[in-house]
């Protein structure tokens, strides 16, 4: 049964069912659209985005969003396609950590780290959902309790995750919890983007900016070795912008690790307006105009561009995503910070309040002789 909610004059939230679990639980897409003619569908299944349609410079939509059409594949998916990720984002080392003392162990899914939240992540989750309209945009607000010792962590935690949904073409991405133990938490938004459209190759051409002076190396099973590293002459330098295939072949040991960018960036904190957002990113692709810029409140950006994507990888239409189809912007805390004093603590403790939030901006611009 499909239901319709105008909030707005020209906005609008619908809810309707997007397929039944094996037990039976049934899953919900919510679509929220704006009075551009801006959408995105979310799953109550991992609270992922599964449709991004955004407006070009021409005005044509497209979606900019990698993803699947059926429940079955999101079941099936081992690439994280525009998922909420946790209780802990990106990977903790030999899926183990010591908190107050006490060591925690976690399943291992990447090799013998830990990633994501592990085989059973909140991206595997069937979250509560509820929408609603506020002044000037839509929002639909995901809801999970996970247990103490869900994954092998410390205490319950009371997770919500709110996409709101602006006229001006803003997807703001808010994450809150609570705990009642001592427990790492570390959450991020799992889309990759491709702004031509999700069907249209590559990404190698899209320029990127990061505010970023420096990132953080990996050892060769790609967890950070505690250094912080200056960009400056690497081929992680996007301090001005640079195409994303630009350097993306370069002989060097960590682009070689990695198979192109899988690196957690340092951004240089500059809050905007007297607020504790900061931009961290701008994306830009040439032909079609579409422009993103990424604000956060968090310490670090993971730029993955698609490395592991191959032919085997068949998405939304058919369509085969191949080796760099899409581009993650992941604002986060650091990798296998739990595990390393040097870097920004992500322990959640009880009385204390995760307050994490991160705005994805659309825009486009027109074409210019450089382009």
């Amino acid at each position: 049964m499909r239901t319709r909610t105008l909030a707005a004059p020209h906005a609008n939230i619908e809810r309707e069912p997007f397929g039944l679990l094996a037990d039976g639980r049934g899953v919900e897409a919510i679509t929220l659209s704006n009075a551009g003619g801006m959408q995105v569908r979310l799953l109550t299944f991992g609270a992922v985005v599964q449709q991004l349609r955004v407006p070009d410079r021409e005005g044509k939509i497209d979606d900019v969003a990698l993803g699947y059409d059926t429940l079955d594949d999101y079941g099936r998916d081992t690439r994280f396609f525009g998922a909420v990720v946790g209780r802990y984002a990106n990977r903790i080392a030999n899926a183990r950590f010591t908190l107050d003392g006490v060591e925690y162990r976690l399943p291992a899914n990447d090799g013998p780290h830990h990633l994501h939240g592990g085989p059973a992540g909140y991206y595997r989750a069937l979250w509560n959902a509820d929408a609603f309209d506020g002044d000037g945009f839509v929002a639909a607000r995901f809801t999970l309790t996970s247990p103490d010792g869900d994954a092998g962590y410390p205490g319950t935690l009371d997770v919500a995750v709110t996409y709101e949904l602006t006229d001006g073409n803003e997807l703001r991405v808010r994450y809150h919890a609570t705990t009642d133990r001592a427990t790492p938490v570390n959450l991020t938004q799992h889309t990759y983007f491709n702004l031509a459209g999700h069907d249209r190759g590559d990404v190698l051409g899209h320029v990127l900016t990061l505010r970023a002076s420096r990132y953080t190396p990996v050892d060769a099973t790609r967890i950070p070795t505690g250094e912080i590293r200056d960009v400056a002459g690497t081929p992680f330098d996007f301090t001005r912008p640079t195409a994303l295939g630009d350097r993306i072949n370069t002989d060097d040991e960590q682009i070689r690790i990695a198979g192109g960018y899988d690196h957690n960036f340092v951004l240089d904190r500059a809050p905007d307006a007297g607020t504790p957002m900061s931009l961290a990113a701008h994306l830009y692709e040439p032909q079609g105009g579409r422009t993103l810029e990424v604000f956060t409140t968090e310490p670090g950006l993971q730029l993955y561009a698609g490395n592991g994507l191959d032919d085997r990888v068949v998405g939304k239409q058919w369509r085969v995503y191949r080796q760099f189809g899409g581009v993650c912007l992941e604002t986060q805390h650091f990798p296998n910070s739990p595990n390393e004093p040097r870097f920004p603590s992500t322990i959640l403790r009880p009385g204390q309040e995760l307050d994490s939030r991160t705005i994805f901006r659309f825009s486009s611009r027109a074409l210019d002789k450089h382009d």
